[in-house]
């Protein structure tokens, strides 16, 4: 059935989409995209990412992100804004935007729906945003900062009309330049905390 509704998507499916272009019907757990921003797994099936892995440099700003929107790339088949329609899931950036406004080339790679997570928008736009602009002071005082971002899913997680499954929450790890560690969880929902009651044990 899900096969059969893809094709059917392929024939329907608005042109813009570049989804399409050479597209495997077959999706799978896992697809490797790697620039030079990040190194992401992606899952075709939930149309989300398994995880992904970036630094935090202290940088320049020469770009801004003004109305770039999210695209989609060729061969990876990925959410799209049909998902984020009129409910309340923000199209969470992964390797955050403001990270990498050292030049347009790198601010446009993180608009990328392979770098995109369905995300509550309370969080988005709360603590997990606070927590992105802490690693920038961070990386600006202490040096570069690798993350990694792990996305949890469970036989519980809802899976929306339209064909992607929303994340039950977020695990982040932080690894400075003198290999000490800092760890996060964030559910995927509203809590009001603060970016730092998040933190939990490493190990």
């Amino acid at each position: 059935m899900r096969k059969q509704y893809l094709f059917f998507l392929f024939l329907f499916y608005s042109c813009d989409n570049d989804n399409l272009q050479n597209f495997e019907f077959d999706l799978r757990d896992e697809v490797m995209v790697e620039n030079a921003v990040f190194r992401i797994s992606y899952n075709e099936k939930k149309e989300q990412p398994n995880w992904i892995e970036y630094t935090v440099r202290d940088f320049v700003k020469v770009a801004d992100r003004g109305n770039m929107d999210f695209y989609t790339v060729s061969n990876v088949w990925t959410s799209n804004d049909n998902d984020y329609y009129k409910n309340e899931w923000d199209k969470g950036h992964m390797a955050p935007a403001g990270s990498f406004t050292d030049s347009w080339s790198n601010l446009a790679k993180t608009f990328s729906f392979v770098n995109c997570a369905l995300q509550k928008d309370s969080l988005n736009r709360g603590e997990w945003a606070e927590l992105e602009e802490q690693v920038r002071f961070w990386a600006k005082d202490t040096g570069p900062i690798e993350i990694r971002i792990e996305l949890k899913f469970s036989s519980n997680s809802p899976v929306l009309e339209t064909g992607a499954t929303v994340p039950d929450g977020f695990y982040k790890y932080l690894t400075f330049s003198d290999n000490r560690k800092m760890c996060f969880y964030f559910d995927n929902s509203h809590t009001g905390k603060d970016w730092s009651e998040h933190e939990i044990n490493c190990n």
